[in-house]
């Protein structure tokens, strides 16, 4: 289909979009870089083309004709759409990686060690999703995931997988205020109070510990996170998953109180969906997370 035979000057149609959303020959001109004149002229040169006129000039205003309404919300889908194709195509020409993984295992694992990825793969964009959710691996929206529990998964091949040891935290004024010794009904316990029971809870804790403890928790998070930054901030002791609190167990801000250690049951795994088409990015990735899990 010739269509450049049936359309007018492409240059005309976008300053007539630019008029229609902007309501004004001046603003529009504004954003196109070019003068009040120029757009006038374009308009006008599309209103010959038309035979009939696309705006009614007011005092101080233009309003557009119902035609030329009508032309305006094509023109203003059909732009959206090639920029749309153009920023994928865009998008295409460069490595991009998408990670996923839960909020806790993201803020506490996987950022600070990002800074190491990126430096080594400067080409490669880099998206993380976070959530707690379980991250879908078939819709195409993630390259590489980090998934707690324990494989086979139907969705995803697992290239890699670690334990974590559970142990009770608190911060280093908190252990000086309490003093050294086992956990008692004395101590404030800090629960992250989830539906999901792959974190555990205090009464977990002590079921499995085969400790003789009935606890009551005074203070409740729905995040992990949230219960950490209670802990580290002196406000009781919480259940430190080793691979999560690493860093602030090495940093001080966070040490182990109560002697007592519990191997969890599930493992972290990264895994890379089923259905994914291999990359260079997704593959660097899934390297270093290997590396770096068992590091």
């Amino acid at each position: 289909m010739h269509f450049r035979r049936r359309i007018p000057s492409l240059t005309a149609l976008v300053t007539l979009e630019a008029v229609l959303r902007k309501k004004s020959f001046t603003t529009a001109a504004t954003e196109l870089g070019v003068t009040q004149a120029a757009v006038s002229r374009q308009i006008a040169l599309l209103e010959e083309e038309f035979g009939q006129p696309l705006f009614v000039r007011k005092h101080r205003a233009i309003e557009p004709t119902l035609a030329c309404i009508n032309l305006g919300a094509t023109l203003a889908k059909s732009f959206a759409d090639i920029a749309e194709s153009v920023e994928a195509l865009q998008s295409r020409s460069q490595d991009v990686l998408t990670i996923g993984a839960t909020v806790a295992f993201s803020s506490f694992w996987l950022l600070p060690r990002l800074a190491e990825f990126r430096r080594a793969n400067p080409g490669i964009l880099v998206r993380v999703i976070s959530q707690d959710s379980p991250i879908a691996l078939d819709n195409g929206e993630v390259d590489v995931a980090i998934r707690y529990g324990v494989p086979p998964f139907s969705d995803g091949t697992v290239i890699a997988s670690h334990g974590d040891v559970i142990c009770p935290v608190c911060s280093p004024d908190y252990l000086r205020r309490r003093g050294d010794g086992a956990l008692g009904s004395a101590d404030e316990f800090i629960e992250t109070d989830v539906l999901d029971r792959s974190w555990y809870s205090w009464a977990q804790w002590f079921s499995l510990t085969g400790a003789n403890l009935e606890v009551k928790p005074s203070l409740r998070f729905n995040h992990y996170t949230e219960t950490i930054a209670a802990a580290r901030a002196g406000q009781g002791i919480a259940l430190g998953w080793r691979m999560l609190v690493g860093t602030f167990l090495e940093d001080g801000t966070l040490v182990q109180v109560g002697g007592g250690e519990l191997a969890a049951e599930d493992r972290y795994n990264v895994i890379v969906p089923v259905k994914a088409k291999r990359s260079n990015a997704r593959d660097l990735a899934a390297a270093w997370l290997t590396a770096s899990l068992h590091g």
